[in-house]
């Protein structure tokens, strides 16, 4: 899936303001092997100086892409969301997180701002998940909130506090599949996380789970293979 587009555009338009970029592949679009994405007409100082940095982005953000589209893929069917996580690349989240949703995957959430995670440093500092939780929710109020458990029993104390989601961290499929049924009626979603690959993903799509993120999809996608050729000069006026 090629995705990063209008950065890799904007990359040539910044060193030459007359740079014309016309895609052949549109965002979000799928890719095939030998195919041309973009022609680019702009001065040969200006492509030269560009083209690393345009493909730098399109190869890296297409791999999130096409990484994040084959894990929706992957649990297909299964009434399961596919979310990221805020290990990106720094000074790239903004693009990487796009790039996650042109793949089909949901944000978990962007940044300490839009929504709060309490997780297990969160509740020792705190001495406690009740005294976590209250400690944020009365600075965080409108916010989503998610409390990050590590057993059965840290997920029922959890939904007894009544956050927006319960994350289930490094269980199994079979503590998951146990675990959901012990929240039945608890009304707070379920999410998953860890261990998490492409081959084993929809093991962890289990009836009861609401979404699984996956670190995966920004921190370890392989770039895509393109290039850039020059194809034809005319002198300037």
């Amino acid at each position: 899936m090629l995705a990063g587009t209008e950065v890799a555009a904007l990359t040539f338009r910044e060193l030459d303001p007359e740079a014309r970029v016309e895609w052949h592949v549109t965002e979000g679009g799928a890719l095939v092997k030998g195919a041309k994405i973009a022609t680019i007409a702009a001065r040969a100082r200006a492509i030269l100086s560009g083209e690393r940095v345009a493909l730098n982005f399109l190869q890296h953000l297409s791999g999130v892409a096409t990484l994040a589209r084959a894990f929706v893929r992957a649990v297909e069917g299964t009434g399961v969301g596919i979310l990221d996580t805020r290990k990106t690349t720094p000074g790239l989240r903004f693009l990487e997180k796009h790039a996650v949703r042109v793949g089909g995957v949901g944000n978990h959430r962007y940044g300490l701002f839009d929504g709060v995670l309490i997780k297990e440093n969160h509740i020792r500092a705190a001495d406690g998940m009740k005294a976590a939780f209250e400690k944020t929710r009365a600075g965080s109020e409108g916010l989503p909130t998610v409390i990050e458990v590590r057993s059965p029993e840290e997920a029922l104390e959890a939904a007894d506090l009544k956050p927006t989601r319960v994350l289930l961290d490094n269980f199994t499929p079979s503590a998951i599949a146990a675990t959901v049924r012990r929240l039945k009626g608890s009304q707070v979603e379920i999410e998953v996380s860890g261990g998490i690959r492409l081959a084993n993903v929809r093991d962890f799509a289990i009836p009861g789970v609401n979404f699984i993120s996956v670190g995966t999809i920004t921190h370890s996608a392989p770039a895509l293979d393109m290039s850039l050729l020059i194809d034809s000069v005319h002198a300037s006026a």
